[in-house]
């Protein structure tokens, strides 16, 4: 299926590895060209060069923290051109009430949480003075099916949640368009980390970690690649009376799985 999306410009926050590397090589597929911000500069110039050689498409990097008001104000400037905003840095932490201390809740949501609202406060505006656009969240399914045990990562995935529908439910009267994407299990690095901190916190012994994918659907979390598809396909015009609405894709588990 063709998404006529090439030629577009996309810019993809948290786009070094994991979920965002995978929507960075499907946009690219795609013939889009592409804007990836991270923290990271060495990965980010090895996928983007991988990127560029594979598919001929423009692939520029920008090596920011999402946390710093200047980081931000610097990434919109640098984005100014872009069609399609992909929000998904993050790197909430897991943990109980008990574990998660106010510096720490406060310092996860300065990126995850505030640091999407922010970007998409400048990109959003951007857009509107452009014509339009698409902006895609990538928030994560335990704000709708809680979890004590990610506790900070759920109350802020829900507030996105609540975000994404208030924006998204009016903005295209500026021909803008807000989704948001819940993704389960994925299986990323960051989703064995997530999993280590659980085991630890359960059993005393991070090892133990595989014991929590036994039990999901098909025995395995999603492919990042099942997720950066479907971010493709929500940023192009197939998907063009879509707005203020998540997706979930995980497998069934928010349904009553198991």
């Amino acid at each position: 299926m063709d998404l006529h999306l090439r030629g577009k410009r996309v810019l993809i926050t948290g786009g070094s590895k994991g979920i965002g590397a995978a929507a960075a090589e499907a946009f690219a597929e795609e013939g889009c060209h592409l804007l990836l911000a991270a923290r990271s500069g060495d990965q980010l110039k090895a996928l983007a060069d991988r990127l560029r050689s594979a598919h001929q498409v423009d692939a520029a990097t920008s090596v920011v923290d999402l946390r710093k008001a200047e980081d931000v104000a610097r990434l919109a400037r640098e984005a100014a051109d872009i069609d399609v905003l992909v929000n998904n840095a993050g790197d909430i932490p897991g943990g109980s009430i008990d574990k998660i201390d106010e510096a720490t809740w406060r310092h996860a949501w300065e990126l995850k949480v505030f640091g999407y609202i922010n970007l998409t406060r400048q990109i959003y505006a951007q857009m509107r003075a452009r014509g339009g656009g698409v902006i895609v969240n990538d928030i994560g399914a335990a704000g709708e099916k809680f979890d004590a045990n990610y506790i900070c990562g759920s109350a802020g995935n829900a507030a996105l949640m609540a975000f994404t529908r208030a924006l998204g439910g009016k903005s295209l009267a500026d021909n803008i368009r807000v989704v948001g994407i819940n993704p389960g299990p994925v299986g990323t690095d960051r989703h064995v980390t997530l999993l280590k901190t659980r085991a630890r916190h359960q059993f005393g012994d991070e090892s133990r970690y595989k014991e929590f994918q036994k039990s999901l659907p098909l025995g395995r979390p999603a492919h990042a690649r099942e997720i950066g598809d479907l971010m493709a396909f929500l940023a192009s015009d197939r998907s063009g009376y879509t707005s203020g609405v998540i997706y979930t894709v995980d497998g069934g588990i928010s349904a009553g799985w198991g």
